[in-house]
């Protein structure tokens, strides 16, 4: 009798996730999404095809083997799809949770053409979780002592990585730390609805645990130069200080009492607490808030708005949705909880009452032309639509551009018109002998696993600079 090959059943819906619900999560701030069960997670994993040539590997910044450690799910394998994800990527709850896998991995998975690609950031999010409330985190080995000493300038995601990279590979890792906490971004611009702190508390831990060390309020350029950090011992220096000045559209009244930028805003909730009632840097808890920008961040000032108790949360957005940088889930999340979306839309000035407070945002209507240099399609005022939204709280959530410490301390290095360090895309080496450079300090504010994916590349160049192999 002839064996006949069962043909694999080909499911094009992705599973879904479970959530909290929109009118209860606006008043919270616990995270959104609530995970997989495991047996969401096989079904998920069972999807994925297993292509010859996964492109999926080529699009992740830091190149996860994905087909290995979704296959090590299919097979109930958790702790092995673990272990495997941590190969490529120290950070995996992180990057599960906020990284943009449409636009990378599920971006050109081949079950896309046809339905849903595989939800590879939610399979990456439960191994991750799994692991970690399991207590089976596997420490991988770590190479005796090469003698090497590496002092890192930020502990956001590009640093994190640079040193979870290296440690492994017998050096001796410092990170220098400004503020009181480490992660950076993670921890004073990401909300606790999407990232919980105690998540980025862990992956960090791990690093320590690998033998990283973290000097914390340590401000590199006033605490200590580049050079006299070299004069000390160390042997090379990776800065990834970010981008974490802000931006501000320069229109008048933005100076009123109750306009901030997005970064200080989400700082002071997420970082100082400032949801708490005792709060001691606390903001001021508008009754109706507007945020201008379209981005993430945006999104994040907008939606933390109904937390720290917003009767009306509205986007002003100066082009359409289908513009919008901000990922497709985090729009998604804001609509569902209620956010408001004034699209086409420009500010032209922050109103304020006889004492200085906001009152109010004077815009003017827009439409689209030609597009601009960012391929989007450039917004045109409409004369004569001029109109006002009666608000308490304006946030700015623009952009933001590198503070200028590093460099003005540090002239040796090059930097560019916009202010960031000038640095090799592909091996992040810089103009002064051993600095690298990584991260939303060298593209300006992108996304934290490209921050990723920069930083494994410069780990790759320390290592080849310093010990004379890749």
């Amino acid at each position: 009798m002839t064996d006949v090959k069962k043909k694999k059943v080909i499911i094009l819906e992705k599973t879904p996730m479970s959530e909290q619900d929109p009118e209860v999560r606006s008043h919270n701030f616990e995270e959104v999404p609530l995970g997989y069960t495991e047996e969401e997670a096989i079904a998920e994993a069972k999807r994925c095809l297993q292509c010859k040539k996964p492109k999926c590997i080529e699009h992740c910044p830091v190149n996860i083997k994905i087909p290995e450690f979704i296959a090590l799910i299919a097979e109930g394998d958790f702790a092995g799809a673990a272990s495997k994800v941590k190969e490529d990527n120290a950070l995996p709850a992180i990057c599960g949770r906020v990284c943009p896998q449409e636009d990378q991995c599920e971006g050109v998975c081949v079950l896309s053409k046809k339905g849903d690609p595989v939800s590879v950031g939610n399979l990456e999010r439960f191994v991750a979780d799994w692991e970690r409330r399991h207590d089976a985190v596997v420490y991988p080995e770590v190479k005796p002592s090469n003698g090497k000493k590496v002092g890192i300038v930020g502990s956001g995601p590009a640093g994190l990585t640079v040193a979870g990279e290296l440690v492994k590979e017998g050096f001796d890792v410092t990170i220098f730390e400004a503020l009181h906490e480490s992660g950076g971004v993670l921890v004073y611009g990401i909300p606790e609805f999407r990232l919980p702190k105690e998540i980025v508390k862990k992956e960090i831990n791990y690093l320590e645990k690998l033998g990283v060390k973290i000097e914390r309020n340590f401000v590199v350029g006033k605490t200590a130069t580049l050079d006299e950090l070299f004069d000390e011992g160390f042997d090379a220096l990776f800065v990834g200080t970010g981008a974490g000045l802000p931006v501000f559209m320069r229109i008048p009244g933005e100076n009123a009492i109750g306009v901030y930028s997005a970064n200080e805003y989400l700082t002071r909730s997420n970082l100082m607490k400032a949801f708490e009632e005792d709060a001691t840097t606390p903001v001021i808890r508008g009754k109706r808030v507007v945020t201008i920008g379209g981005g993430n961040v945006a999104m994040d000032s907008a939606r933390s708005a109904l937390r720290l108790g917003a009767k009306e949360s509205i986007i002003v957005y100066r082009r359409s949705e289908k513009e919008m940088p901000a990922r497709n889930a985090e729009i998604h999340h804001a609509k569902e909880e209620g956010v408001q979306f004034h699209l086409l839309c420009n500010p032209l000035e922050v109103l304020s009452d006889e004492k200085g407070f906001v009152r109010g945002l004077r815009n003017i209507k827009m439409e689209l032309g030609e597009p601009d240099d960012s391929g989007r399609r450039r917004p045109v005022p409409i004369v004569g639509s001029d109109y006002e939204i009666e608000c308490d709280v304006v946030i700015v959530a623009i952009g933001n551009k590198p503070n200028p410490l590093i460099q003005e301390s540090q002239p040796d290095i090059q930097t560019t018109r916009w202010g960031t360090i000038e640095a090799d895309e592909e091996d992040g080496r810089t103009s002064k002998k051993f600095v690298y450079a990584g991260g939303d300090i060298v593209t300006g504010a992108a996304t934290v696993i490209l921050a990723m994916g920069a930083g494994k590349s410069a780990a790759k160049s320390i290592q080849t600079d310093l010990l004379g192999e890749d």
